[in-house]
């Protein structure tokens, strides 16, 4: 008969505690996920059920009512249509020129040696550090200061504008962008470029037609998140729109507050119906998204 030695068993030990450790490792993400989604449930849970119910059983009690009526009053009273165009208005500007411009400038850092580059990238990444709520002085007064013509803003100011809240977005995300596109594109070979100039290819033909279509598994996970960071903003429309009608969705969700009293299953309604075209977004562009993530992460 012949008997196990160590040397045969140590597969199976190492493949068992392999086993054991996935087996923690899913019931922590499961765990995870669960205290995530919870909030969640809670907020489609009540914007099911009547206020009065809530108000009388509790919010957390069995229900004898589900219906829609409050997204039907949501979308009616709070006028969330003209709402989700306001944030459009923002939102996509914003990350088309954010992207565009950090493409820009990760271009030059990545394909370019020169001195003050990593001095440079640590300024636009600096930027990310600061907290926004500190510079709201000098920017609410710098908004009431600069002029913009008419067509851009009705008050003739950065100050309650679309194009304002837009600059405010592009300013802060540009750092983080800039910093991830750089870092996306040392790892394509110079080669390319190399290549590109021996052709006769400009700077511009460079960065357009050779990095820039290869950066866009990194463009479209940029992008998703540019456009879930800044469609979800509350802070800067509150402080720098004076006008109500042009706010966009998260922060109008005020407009659904009584005077007296505050229903809270009707403002669950219209934050549900707020939150869909993220997630709209994410799963067109899961894909991308995923591999801008991924890509890169088996190499040695």
């Amino acid at each position: 008969m012949s008997t196990a030695t160590s040397t045969d068993l140590a597969p199976d030990v190492t493949a068992h505690k392999r086993t054991a450790g996935r087996t923690w490792l899913s019931i922590a993400l499961g765990l995870t996920t669960a205290v995530w989604l919870v909030p969640i449930i809670a907020a489609v849970y009540t914007s099911l059920r009547p206020f009065n119910e809530t108000a009388a059983k509790g919010y957390f009690s069995a229900p004898d009512t589900l219906n829609f009526d409050n997204y039907v009053t949501a979308w009616t009273q709070a006028n969330l249509v003209q709402y989700f165009l306001n944030t459009l208005y923002i939102t996509v500007p914003a990350v088309v020129i954010t992207l565009f411009l950090s493409s820009m400038v990760a271009f030059g850092l990545s394909r370019y040696s020169l001195k003050f580059n990593v001095i440079l990238l640590m300024l636009v990444t600096a930027g990310n550090l600061l907290p926004q709520q500190t510079l709201i002085t000098p920017l609410f007064r710098m908004f009431l200061a600069i002029p913009l013509p008419e067509w851009l803003s009705d008050s003739g100011l950065m100050y309650d504008s679309y194009f304002g809240i837009a600059v405010i977005h592009i300013a802060f995300q540009m750092g983080f962008c800039t910093f991830v596109l750089s870092n996306y594109m040392k790892a394509i070979s110079k080669d390319l470029t190399e290549a590109a100039v021996v052709d006769g290819a400009s700077v511009w033909r460079q960065y357009w037609s050779v990095i820039l279509p290869l950066t866009r598994p990194a463009l479209a996970a940029l992008g998703t998140l540019q456009f879930t960071w800044i469609y979800n903003d509350f802070f800067w429309a509150r402080v720098l729109m004076a006008s109500g009608d042009k706010r966009p969705i998260t922060s109008a969700l005020d407009s659904l507050q009584g005077l007296y009293f505050t229903d809270n299953n009707l403002i669950a309604a219209g934050s549900v119906l707020a939150a869909i075209p993220t997630l709209v977004i994410f799963i067109a562009l899961q894909k991308q998204f995923i591999a801008g993530l991924t890509l890169g992460s088996s190499k040695g």
